[in-house]
């Protein structure tokens, strides 16, 4: 009697073997090279010690290549976080689980790091090799210092301050620091500490390492009038601006000269009105093309260009302190060139 084939059997013994073989296939180890990786001075470092490495007194230090080895799935969710960058692989470096402590420069086995690194267990990984293997490790005592305040803009000028409360705050720094203490205002924050203290945190910057106080500071900055002075430029250049187009052929004629540079009234600074009088041109003229064709009986006109030194300006330490002048002008065609022969 010829048996029933069980097909139902048969088919669940195909899928059971599938799932043998991608258990299997997924059980398999897979390396994987990582050149994207950094170990790092951990925050939580004692205040008393600065750390670096190498001889660029850097407070990280990227990892030439990390190769990686772990299961085929391990090893693919890691390569597709890296690739999407929702995975950065870093370390982080604490002097005294590491037993440097002690003031000089110090040999990190990277490889017996890497391998005990949190990060690595928290992956499902381990760390098959690395380069490079030793790495320098600076350590440098620092000692606690009262250090004067000082305020600076976002171009790192000095801001003139009312007051800064208090004067001196304490931070950490090496023996022979001989520098102070500053904070960083904003354009917002300098405006806004004229009418109120605002609160900042001094800091050092060692080698791209930032040091902070453990106490803030109180701001105050000038009132506008106590900033800027009155003063008049009483000798004016007069610059024009124009495009290739009108170059050469035609003369920029302006009928109220005498209006155009006559003595200008400003707000400023000291140091801003010396760097304004010595720009090249204290007002400008812009011509357009199409001032070319505008009607005889209705002559262009345009308000002149004020032209402040940038950096006063974004420091708002130079201003207008008249209405602008408009000019009024014409542009007359030059003779035509003679055609060499």
């Amino acid at each position: 009697m010829v048996k029933k084939i069980k097909y139902g059997k048969i088919l669940l013994v195909i899928f059971l073997t599938g799932l043998i073989w991608c258990w299997a296939d997924l059980a398999l180890d897979e390396k994987l090279p990582v050149s994207s990786a950094k170990i790092s001075v951990a925050k939580s470092a004692d205040p008393n010690l600065w750390v670096s490495f190498n001889d660029d007194n850097e407070s990280s230090v990227s990892i030439e290549e990390v190769v990686l080895k772990g299961s085929a799935a391990k090893i693919a969710d890691v390569r597709r976080k890296l690739n999407d960058g929702s995975l950065v692989i870093e370390f982080f470096l604490d002097p005294k689980r590491e037993a440097m402590t002690g003031p000089g420069r110090h040999s990190l086995d990277v490889l017996t790091f890497l391998r005990r690194a949190d990060r690595i267990r928290q992956l499902g990984l381990t760390v098959e090799s690395c380069e490079p293997a030793k790495l320098s490790v600076n350590v440098v005592g620092l000692v606690k210092r009262a250090l004067d305040v000082k305020c600076l803009d976002e171009d790192q000028n000095p801001v003139e301050v009312a007051a800064v409360e208090p004067a001196q705050v304490d931070i950490f720094v090496p023996e022979d620091w001989l520098g102070g203490a500053k904070v960083q205002l904003t354009r917002r924050e300098i405006k806004q500490a004229r009418s109120s203290a605002i609160e900042k945190t001094p800091y050092i910057e060692l080698a791209g390492t930032t040091m902070e106080a453990s106490t803030a500071v109180k701001i105050t900055t000038l009132p506008e009038g106590d900033r800027l002075s009155d003063y008049t430029i009483t000798t004016a250049t007069l610059g024009f601006s124009l495009s290739a187009n009108l170059q050469s052929k035609y003369k920029v004629v302006v009928t109220n000269l005498n209006e155009v540079i006559r003595a200008i009234t400003i707000k400023a600074t000291p140091d801003a009105k010396r760097a304004y009088e010595k720009m090249r041109y204290q007002v400008i003229l812009e011509i357009d093309d199409s001032d070319k064709d505008a009607k005889p009986t209705e002559p262009p006109r345009r308000e002149l260009v004020y032209n402040f030194p940038d950096e006063y300006v974004r420091r708002d330490e130079i201003r207008l302190n008249q209405q602008p002048v408009t000019a009024q002008f014409k542009l007359i065609p030059l003779p035509s060139a003679e055609k060499a022969p």
